[in-house]
């Protein structure tokens, strides 16, 4: 019987060990209305043409496109699994390989996330070897993290900027929220849902002196 010298470890395990360690978490993060969804619904696009399927996530309480469904500003859209903070993505993405082999998992509005479920999306990379690709808003209206995004920031091991404009050109970093009347808005819950008609991105110049530019700009917004 043979038998493996010098400490070698069997092939099956050498070969779980490298596809372990091709997996990684990613946060692809941006102001609003930076296009993280049509780059999202591409990236699995481009998995499931190359015959490797993709397990969709998005938040439940955003329903802008319909509940369960991701959907982009120039009209792609898909079907995807809806996620609430109790959710467990970990037993989720296990019990789906079970059916089908996964090559990507992907996660819309990843802000919305837990700390705990971003945890458990790295079980998913470091222990069932598949690739998590996050997407998702930095701050809130405020300035403020997201508890997702403040623990995707720490934890994921690549991180990518999805870049945005100001109204003066510069790379918008920050959002404010607009109120029924397109004034923009101090205070409120750090979550509330909407769109362009909501939300405009602005550098960090422009964000501090609540300055969303001139009106004729903003008619796609009032």
């Amino acid at each position: 019987m043979a038998r493996h010298q010098g400490g070698a470890k069997p092939c099956f395990v050498q070969s779980l060990q490298r596809v372990t360690a091709l997996a990684k978490v990613y946060f692809n993060y941006s102001a609003m209305n930076a296009g993280k969804s049509t780059i999202l619904l591409q990236a699995s696009h481009n998995y499931r043409e190359r015959g490797m399927e993709t397990l969709l996530f998005t938040a439940a309480l955003d329903d802008r496109a319909g509940v369960g469904v991701i959907g982009s500003r120039i009209g792609l859209k898909a079907e995807a699994q809806t996620f609430n903070s109790t959710d467990n993505l970990l037993e989720i993405v296990g019990e789906a390989t079970e059916q089908q082999s996964i090559g990507c998992v992907l996660v819309d509005e990843a802000q919305f996330l837990s700390e705990e479920q971003v945890w458990q999306l790295c079980r998913v990379a470091d222990r069932l070897g598949i690739p998590v690709m996050c997407y998702g808003l930095r701050t809130d209206f405020q300035g403020k993290m997201f508890p997702g995004s403040a623990t995707l920031l720490a934890v994921a091991d690549v991180l990518r900027e999805i870049r945005t404009i100001c109204w003066c050109g510069r790379k918008a970093t920050m959002v404010v929220r607009l109120d029924g009347d397109g004034r923009v808005m101090d205070e409120g819950d750090q979550v509330a849902i909407g769109g362009e008609e909501s939300y405009v991105s602005l550098c960090r110049r422009h964000w501090e002196a609540r300055d969303i530019g001139p009106r004729s700009q903003l008619k796609m917004f009032l």
